[in-house]
């Protein structure tokens, strides 16, 4: 019973620690109103008005639903900040075309909640594979005459591949992802390559590579092409405590930037949510010499350095796009609740 009294204590005392946020804090000299213009996200118009701007649902004063399925925003629309009677800050909007017009341009999109054309291509390749979960997938045997790899235009000879499905895209079974934690192995990384159209299907199919990214070849896996899902959460921070490590750095690449990919060992049956934002600190461990001549390693305190937005979730593994960075981030660092 006093193990149990003493867990629940715990409990309760770190959700209050996570629920007493301080006052919403401006950007000095926040401007009184902003017209949306074309190329705008919500969290780069949130960073205008807050310091902090994965507290951006707090300064709209929005429900959990309303997070998941925020109110669209368009260019042309006048976001006004105001205040209420107790003089705590929010935002609303003014919509500018009250009056009816005839427009002879496509319809205007609304804003996405951060840019789109840096993880379009991460959001419906597969990103992450479990043991075994390729073996059955239909996989190039065989390539055009005179060719080793494959590019734009040339052909692949394909055994297993489904035909009545026409665009494909095409991957090769990467490295194992690891918890540097326990070691266990999350899953392997796939690394996308590029799409291939099936112009006649057979034992083998034969195929056409439309676009790629990387050399095709003999071995290279396929799996159907499906359309990136259109989700637009508003940025927002976890409820819960989050104690994540960078696992990976997509491309292969030892450090990574603003608007890098990277992969964390935390996801779904973790509580992370498309929308999550999280902080990115410095895990470093310093290298010097003692008095006595001898190499000593001294472990640094962590250090706040960016933030990252999770923007696609597996069970074991999310990857999040970094926004902010004020310095490398590389692997092991650690990520945490903001």
């Amino acid at each position: 019973m006093n193990r149990f009294l003493s867990a629940l204590l715990l409990f309760l005392a770190s959700s209050f620690c996570l629920a007493a946020e301080p006052p919403l804090a401006l950007t000095d000299n926040p401007p009184a109103r902003h017209i949306v213009v074309p190329g705008d996200t919500l969290w780069g118009i949130s960073g205008k008005f807050l310091q902090q701007p994965w507290r951006w649902p707090e300064l709209w004063r929005l429900n959990r639903e309303q997070i998941r399925n925020p109110h669209r925003i368009y260019p042309g629309d006048i976001i006004v900040l105001e205040r209420d009677s107790d003089g705590t800050p929010r935002l609303r909007i003014e919509n500018a075309r009250a009056e009816p017009k005839i427009y002879g341009q496509q319809l205007t999109q609304p804003i996405p909640s951060i840019p789109p054309n840096v993880i379009n291509p991460f959001l419906s390749a597969p990103l992450v594979i479990e043991q075994g979960q390729l073996d059955d997938a239909p996989r190039i045997v065989a390539t055009q005459q005179d060719r080793v790899f494959l590019a734009t235009g040339d052909l692949a000879y394909v055994e297993g591949a489904a035909a009545d499905v026409d665009m494909w895209q095409v991957y090769r079974r990467g490295r194992p992802l690891r918890d540097p934690e326990t070691k266990d192995t999350l899953g392997f990384e796939a690394f996308y390559l590029g799409t291939a159209r099936q112009l006649e299907p057979g034992t083998p199919a034969i195929f056409e590579i439309v676009t790629f990214k990387e050399e095709i070849g003999r071995g290279d896996r396929l799996v159907p092409a499906t359309p990136p899902p259109l989700i637009n959460y508003v940025p927002h921070k976890p409820d819960q405590a989050v104690d994540g490590r960078v696992i990976s750095i997509y491309g292969g690449v030892n450090e990574a930037g603003r608007f890098s990919i990277i992969a964390l060992n935390k996801g779904l049956q973790d509580g992370l949510e498309i929308g999550h934002v999280l902080s990115l600190q410095r895990n470093r461990v310093v290298v010097q010499r003692n008095d006595e001549g001898r190499k000593e390693r001294v472990k640094v305190p962590e250090e706040r350095y960016g933030l990252a937005f999770v923007f696609r979730c597996f069970e074991r593994i999310s990857y999040a796009l970094v926004l902010q960075s004020n310095g490398p981030v590389t692997v092991n660092d650690y990520l945490r609740t903001p």
